[in-house]
C-alpha cells in the first residue's frame, strides 16, 4: 500500500485523517507545519501527500510551489481547505495539486481523491502468473469455496494459503440460542471478507451492502479485531 503524508495544523483533523487512511491498510505520516513537512519530504518520498493551505507558518500553496520549484514535486499532492475558494482551487491546480478537498472533508470523497491519486501514479502490474506455477490459484472474484451444511455444525472453508490469520476452517454450533449463533456467523462473514479484502473497510462495505459508517459499528458490536486485517505498508 501507499505511504502518505498528512499536513494540517489541526490535531483533529491529522488523527481522523491517519485513523481513516490507516484503516485502508496505507502507512501514515504527519505534519503540523510546513517545516515537519519539508523534513518528512527529505528523509522518505511519500506516495501522496495530503496538503492543508492555511497553516500558521508557511501556507500550503507557498509550500506547494517550493516543491515544484526545487523539483521536489514527485508525488500526487491533495490540497485541503474549509475557507478554500474556487480561484485558490485553480491556483493550487496550476503549481501541481492533483486535487482540491473542501473541509469539513467527507469520507466518500477523500476516499475517493486518495485512490484516484494512487491509481494515477501507480506503476503497471506485472501479468499474472500462469496457474499451477506457485501450486496456488486464486479463486474468482465473489466466488467463494463451497462449505458443507450438517445438521449440528456449520462449517465454511476459506481460500487456502490466505495470510490475513483466518483459519482455513470454521465451525458454528447450531444448537445454541439464535442470537449467539447468528452473531458468530456475522462474525465469521465479516473477518473472512475483511481477510478477502485485505483489510479495505471501502471494498467489505461494497461487497457486503452496508454503509461504511454502520459497518464500523457493526464490526465493533461483534467483537472483530481490526487491527490484525489491516496490510502491510508493503502490501
Amino acid at each position: 500500500m501507499a505511504t502518505i503524508l498528512v499536513v494540517d495544523d489541526e490535531l483533529g483533523i491529522r488523527a481522523l485523517l491517519s485513523e481513516i487512511l490507516s484503516d485502508e491498510g496505507h502507512t501514515i505520516e504527519l505534519a503540523e507545519n510546513a517545516t515537519q513537512a519539508r523534513a518528512v519530504r527529505e528523509r522518505m518520498r511519500p506516495d501522496l501527500v495530503l496538503l492543508d493551505i492555511w497553516m500558521p507558518d508557511v501556507d500550503g500553496v507557498t509550500l506547494l510551489k517550493e516543491w515544484g520549484g526545487a523539483g521536489l514535486l514527485t508525488m500526487p499532492v491533495i490540497m485541503m481547505s474549509g475557507h478554500g475558494t474556487i480561484d485558490t482551487a485553480v491556483e493550487a491546480t496550476k503549481f501541481g495539486a492533483i486535487a482540491f478537498l473542501e473541509k469539513p472533508i467527507t469520507l466518500q470523497k477523500l476516499l475517493r481523491a486518495v485512490e484516484q491519486a494512487l491509481v494515477k501514479t501507480a506503476p503497471p502490474r506485472p501479468a499474472p502468473a500462469a496457474p499451477g506455477l506457485s501450486g496456488y490459484v486464486r479463486p474468482e472474484p465473489g466466488v467463494l469455496p463451497a462449505a458443507p451444511v450438517h445438521a449440528a455444525s456449520l462449517t465454511s472453508h476459506l481460500p487456502a494459503g490466505n495470510s490475513n490469520v483466518l483459519a482455513s476452517e470454521q465451525s458454528f454450533e447450531l444448537d445454541r440460542p439464535l442470537r449467539e449463533a447468528r452473531d458468530a456467523f456475522e462474525k465469521s462473514y465479516f473477518e473472512f471478507h475483511l481477510a478477502k479484502e485485505n483489510g479495505s473497510m471501502t471494498r467489505v462495505a461494497e461487497k457486503t451492502g452496508l454503509e461504511r459508517t454502520h459497518l464500523y459499528r457493526k464490526l465493533k458490536q461483534l467483537g472483530v479485531d481490526l487491527s490484525r486485517n489491516k496490510r502491510g505498508a508493503g502490501g
